[in-house]
């Protein structure tokens, strides 16, 4: 087993990580820096929101809570580890979550979730009009006495 940095040709420093690499106390701290955070990726399509949120291996009726409130999509989910494996693991168990700000122009009642081969996507639809979106010019009151009058 090698402790030397792999090789980054387009890297004047190895990663902070790599110069770690030959502790053996620091693979635990690697959930620390790595965080629990869900996986996402959204777009509007289709006059709807997409976010489309990694989970492989939980049972979305059990694991998974999907919230909408005051604007914010909320994804909590749970990954219990299994104690059948007897060898090295790289999956990580425990909870996770995810709140994304949803955009001014959607309507929260319509929100619906479908999770298939590990991906779970949540749609809410998107209102015709952009809340906010029409630029409007505000006129300003100048209270300084006229410099005419000076």
């Amino acid at each position: 087993m090698s402790l030397l940095p792999a090789h980054r040709p387009h890297s004047l420093l190895p990663e902070l990580t790599d110069w770690f690499s030959g502790f053996p106390a620091t693979q635990n701290l690697r959930p620390l820096f790595e965080g629990r955070l869900i996986k996402v990726e959204d777009e509007v399509a289709d006059g709807k929101y997409l976010v489309r949120a990694e989970l492989p291996g939980v049972d979305p009726a059990k694991d998974i809570d999907v919230t909408v409130r005051d604007g914010v999509l909320t994804i909590k989910a749970e990954r219990s580890e299994r104690t059948t494996t007897k060898g090295r693991t790289e999956f990580t168990y425990g909870s996770f979550t995810r709140s994304v700000a949803l955009p001014a122009n959607t309507t929260e009642d319509d929100t619906t979730a479908t999770y298939e081969n590990g991906i779970l996507t949540i749609a809410v639809p998107v209102s015709g009009t952009e809340k906010g979106a029409e630029e409007k010019r505000i006129p300003i009151e100048s209270r300084d006495a006229d410099p005419a009058e000076k």
